[in-house]
């Protein structure tokens, strides 16, 4: 399967949170996080202090708002319906590329499976410190939304420094 998704992004990105692969309701929704179930947009909104973004526009003016870049670790791949697990087989994406084109000095793991195909397949090429960050996947849901929101702030202290 090819990720469908482009990033979001701009000349000034600071910072780029990467998952692993769209879930089947993201890739069928066309845009990162559709699945409601997904904790990622509350979490950010929060964090960010923005009204909960509605639309993928307004999702899509957040992050630039902020100067987050978002993305995914993985290009192609075998992956058994939303399985981060079953993830094989992975061509990652042009991480180092998208760098190229911003000012990100920070990446973020938005979980332990996108951190390690990230430590498998991009770190060698990319001399940028990564955050692991636990996962906003319904999967989690050990990670209540308050707990999520409070880890996830580490995002707004570096985005806030970085103004």
């Amino acid at each position: 399967m090819i990720h469908p998704l482009d990033p979001i992004f701009d000349e000034h990105s600071v910072l780029l949170i990467l998952g692993t692969f769209p879930s089947v309701k993201s890739r069928e929704a066309n845009f990162y996080y559709a699945n409601p179930q997904n904790r990622f947009w509350k979490v950010l909104s929060a964090i960010l202090r923005e009204e909960f973004p509605k639309t993928d526009d307004e999702k899509r003016r957040m992050l630039l708002k902020h100067r987050i870049a978002l993305w995914d670790v993985v290009h192609s791949c075998e992956i058994i319906g939303s399985s981060d697990s079953s993830i094989q087989n992975v061509i990652p994406n042009d991480i180092r590329g998208l760098i190229a084109k911003t000012s990100i000095t920070k990446l973020y793991a938005n979980g332990a499976r996108a951190m390690e195909l990230y430590r498998k397949h991009c770190q060698s090429e990319i001399d940028l410190p990564m955050t692991l960050l636990p996962s906003t996947s319904p999967a989690n849901a050990s990670m209540t939304l308050p707990r999520l929101i409070e880890r996830w702030k580490e995002v707004l202290k570096i985005e806030k420094k970085e103004e």
